[in-house]
């Protein structure tokens, strides 16, 4: 696993005041931290990749959705025309309505996906 040095960033900056859990990406083994504070969107924009598209930020646009493969989360309301209550009893979610209460292991569907899989330059 590629593990991305803003860790220590994080706690530099005083995040330790929430626990940080790990982010685990299962489609290029990479790994990001993730306070309980923060949402998974915003850990992967942290990540240092271009392109990561992060759209409206608050649930309504769908880009940033996720299929969580381990662990858990608190999460808050998702558009229904994006995530529909199967696809969320089943884990799929959009990364920007997750706070991670334990490290994550997530597998990036739709539109991140492209982004998120490029090969780093």
């Amino acid at each position: 696993m590629t593990a991305i040095p803003s860790f220590a960033a994080l706690a530099a900056k005083g995040s330790t005041s929430s626990r940080i859990h790990q982010i685990h990406i299962d489609d290029t083994q990479e790994v990001y931290p993730c306070s309980e504070k923060d949402n998974a969107l915003n850990a992967l924009a942290r990540s240092g990749r271009k392109g990561i598209p992060v759209g409206c930020r608050g649930g309504g646009c769908g880009v940033c959705k996720v299929a969580v493969l381990a662990g858990s989360f608190r999460s808050r309301v998702m558009s229904r025309s994006h995530v529909s209550a199967d696809e969320e009893a089943n884990g799929v979610v959009l990364a920007c309505c997750i706070q991670p209460t334990s490290d994550l292991t997530l597998s990036v569907i739709g539109k991140l996906r492209k982004a998120v899989t490029r090969p780093r330059s």
